[in-house]
């Protein structure tokens, strides 16, 4: 079957797909349609963490599946309230919501932060401060929140309330504080879609710092740097603060489509009653296969991520074409000297799946991803690069 034309014929031509058609694969290592192998350095977009067709997820997804697949949350279920319980004695944090999707995660917290002021404050105090170059999702409210102004066109009028300071640059901040009635601050401590760029730990604590004098919310966006990403279970752990809300998504399912947003003892009673919901949020499926991913990210495997990652950075940087390495852990950013989809179309051509973010190669490999398949990928990439 000719699937690329069938594909542009049947489905809306949003995605500017790649040229592979993937059909299987095991762990890190993919198959097209053909049988062509792959070495996978995109993990689904930091979704697939364990790989493809991981055995512990899938036995668990399996197993929920011959018991429960779907009731509605207005009935308790196990694996719902299990994963929550792992998620915040994991994090420290007090209360979790379900969703399906990064972006359905990023509207809870939003949500979630006016409440909070308006209940407290009452009516205007609700802008949402954000920082130039995030990407917080592409509904109206997460889009709006995005700081990149070429996202800011073609869908408006737009939602009223969020102002954008530059990153790691703290008297933005403090500046747009002072001029508006602000609620929240709004951050990804390492920036994904905006080009794989880790925040400044001076700026992340000065504005985490100035937020709690204000009785600001600070809401830090984990759905790509979270669960083990960036060597941490989520990223702002590596910055030592204490946010008021979390939002995670992507890898927490491990394939299948789930969203959390985590509140802190300041937050965890904002939403209340029929003030928020979701019908699939928390699907016993979905939640079964969460708690496997949750339960194996101990500090040992952190650990192996972290050295994963100091391993591809230090490859990468001695090639010619190679201007720097950016990231953290296993979530890294290559800025070229040379044309960016050529890399990456010889890449896929050689076989090996890689991605890009705002101008740079980005590699999101699965952490559990064998030392001999990455090298062997890592090799592959560079012979690509330095050609």
């Amino acid at each position: 079957m000719d699937y690329k034309a069938l594909d542009k014929e049947y489905i809306v031509n949003v995605y500017n797909r790649l040229d592979a058609v993937i059909d299987h694969g095991k762990g890190a290592v993919l198959y097209d349609v053909n049988g062509k192998e792959y070495i996978d350095l995109s993990a689904g977009i930091a979704v697939n963490i364990f790989g493809v067709c991981d055995d512990v997820w899938k036995n668990a997804v399996i197993s929920q599946l011959n018991t429960l697949s779907h009731i509605s949350n207005v009935f308790y279920t196990e694996p719902q309230i299990i994963l929550a319980e792992k998620l915040c004695k994991k994090t420290g944090m007090k209360k979790v919501f379900f969703s399906n999707s990064g972006a359905e995660a990023n509207e809870c917290a939003i949500k979630a932060a006016r409440k909070y002021s308006h209940d407290k404050y009452g009516n205007g105090r609700y802008t949402i401060i954000t920082l130039k170059n995030s990407f917080h999702g592409r509904t109206m409210a997460t889009l709006t929140a995005c700081g990149q102004d070429s996202l800011h066109e073609d869908f408006g009028p737009f939602l009223d309330g969020f102002v954008y300071a530059d990153a790691n640059d703290f008297d933005s901040v403090v500046k747009l504080a002072e001029e508006n009635s602000v609620c929240a601050i709004m951050m990804e401590v390492v920036q994904g879609e905006g080009g794989v760029k880790p925040l400044d730990p001076m700026f992340v604590h000065q504005v985490s710092e100035y937020a709690k004098a204000h009785d600001i919310l600070v809401i830090i966006d984990e759905v790509q740097s979270g669960n083990g990403r960036t060597g941490a279970l989520y990223a702002y752990m590596n910055y030592g603060i204490h946010p008021d809300i979390v939002s995670t998504a992507k890898a927490i399912g491990g394939g299948l489509p789930m969203g959390a947003t985590l509140f802190a003892d300041t937050t965890q009673y904002a939403l209340t009653d029929h003030t928020h919901g979701s019908t699939f949020g928390g699907n016993p499926i979905c939640a079964a296969g969460a708690i496997t991913i949750i339960d194996r990210l101990d500090d040992a495997f952190l650990t192996e991520v972290k050295e994963k990652g100091l391993y591809i950075k230090k490859e990468l940087e001695s090639c010619k074409n190679v201007e720097y390495v950016s990231g953290m852990g296993l979530m890294i950013g290559v800025k070229l000297k040379k044309d960016l989809m050529d890399v990456v179309n010889e890449c896929i051509d050689k076989g090996v799946l890689v991605l890009t973010a705002n101008g740079l190669l980005r590699l999101l490999p699965p952490l559990n991803i064998p030392m001999d398949v990455l090298k062997k990928g890592i090799a592959i990439i560079k012979e690509v690069i330095e050609a």
